[in-house]
């Protein structure tokens, strides 16, 4: 999982990405590619 400070380009790496958040914290998962994973802050 990556740490980043801004979604929108972790976003657009792949079509499947989503924003979610859990616990205050913001992610991006892609349950087609599990390998796209990141967390902003």
């Amino acid at each position: 999982m990556k740490v980043v400070n801004s979604l929108k380009s972790a976003k657009k790496r792949d079509r499947n990405c989503r924003v979610v958040r859990r616990k205050g914290r913001v992610y991006v998962i892609n349950k087609r590619n599990p390998r796209l994973k990141a967390r902003q802050g």
